[in-house]
């Protein structure tokens, strides 16, 4: 029996917002159809703005920009229910991750904010809404992140082998899946994925990102560099463990930069090294064993990169998920409408063994699509 669910999904590199369709009334996914909705230039810009602490008037430009994006993703909604010929009432649910602009794990007072109101999505296109899936997963002692291993858990783990699902957005992530079924999922963010890599090009040559990595391999790794951006105390650091914008941003390069004089596709060349080497001593050190790494999110397009893992990885075979039934662009957007279903079912979304949560909750909040009237 169908079951059909959307997921939103607006990632770190904020290129655009990724809707799906999909079923999920079978024991495997089901993508029905999928779209990147573009993010308007002008609201890009907000968005860095407000996360990198650079804006007057934060809290008023906070709310408008809650308020724009949640227009965004309903946009989105209508046109991919548009394309795939879908009408809200056969909708269950939209899971919306929405967007981050601060997570900031770590005690006295840990939090994590993602805005695009799911009111007006809810509003807006008719449909069940089920956002803000973070907080709760904080209040139980975790990081709140990263929350799609439970997903790929159940999509992707296998007896046979033990596995890594590897996802580089704008940052990067895997989730360890081991063969025995005793053992618990593990995962954790490994640091910068393709933030880095596209801030430089952006800057140095006006470009989104770096297209199959040809800029970096046209450069040289400056080991020294290399050396030096690893020593962040970040990449030490043991497991629960997540990051973001608030660490991997311009100034951070800026500071690994200053009093060097390379040039600027040297710079990419081990930007792109970072990216790889901190991903493979993660999975050195917390996954050893791995037969199998399943590539997702944009970073799985990156030629220069997917070889660089291949040389520092030898004994494991990389491959994408495509392979396994999902296209890599989707994936975490497909894992945002599972999770929207896990709550609507009142089942746990989260894995305490990857968030360090002190125990299983049900995420996310509620937003009825039609308005209900009060009984007369």
């Amino acid at each position: 029996m169908s079951e059909l669910y959307l997921g939103l999904m607006s990632g770190t590199s904020l290129d655009a917002v990724d809707a799906v369709a999909v079923d999920l009334g079978q024991a495997e996914p089901r993508l029905l159809a999928a779209l990147s909705h573009p993010l308007p230039a002008g609201l890009r810009a907000e968005i860095l703005a407000l996360s990198h602490g650079v804006a007057n008037d934060a809290v008023d430009r906070l709310g408008q920009l809650d308020h724009n994006l949640g227009i965004c993703f309903a946009e989105a909604v209508t046109e991919l229910c548009r394309r795939a010929g879908l009408e809200p009432d056969q909708i269950r649910a939209i899971g919306s991750h929405g967007q981050t602009l601060r997570h900031r794990p770590q005690p006295p007072a840990p939090f994590s904010l993602q805005i695009g109101d799911p009111n007006l999505i809810a509003e807006r296109t008719g449909i069940t809404t089920v956002a803000d899936f973070r907080r709760r997963d904080l209040a139980a002692g975790g990081q709140g992140a990263p929350l799609v291993p439970a997903f790929h858990a159940a999509v992707f783990r296998s007896q046979e082998e033990q596995r890594v699902v590897l996802n580089i957005g704008g940052m990067a992530n895997i989730t360890c899946l081991p063969a025995d079924p005793e053992p618990p999922v593990t995962g954790f963010d490994t640091g910068p994925g393709n933030v880095l890599i596209d801030i430089w090009i952006q800057e140095q040559r006006g470009q989104p990102f770096d297209r199959d990595g040809a800029w970096a391999a046209s450069g040289r790794v400056d080991e020294a560099l290399l050396e030096r951006m690893l020593e962040e105390d970040f990449f030490a650091q043991p497991p629960p463990k997540s990051t973001g914008r608030e660490l991997f941003n311009r100034a951070w390069l800026q500071r690994q930069l200053a009093q060097r004089r390379l040039a600027a596709e040297d710079v990419q060349a081990t930007l792109t090294a970072l990216t790889a080497t901190s991903i493979a001593q993660a999975i050195e050190r917390w996954a050893r064993g791995t037969a199998r790494i399943l590539l997702c999110g944009g970073g799985a397009r990156n030629n220069e990169l997917i070889r660089q893992l291949r040389d520092l990885l030898p004994a494991c075979s990389i491959e994408s998920t495509g392979r396994h039934g999902l296209e890599p662009e989707w994936v975490e957007a497909v894992a945002f409408a599972w999770l929207a279903k896990q709550t609507l079912e009142g089942r746990p979304g989260n894995l305490p063994s990857v968030t360090g949560a002190g125990h299983p909750v049900v995420l996310g909040a509620i937003y009825p699509g039609q308005s209900v009237c009060p009984s007369s």
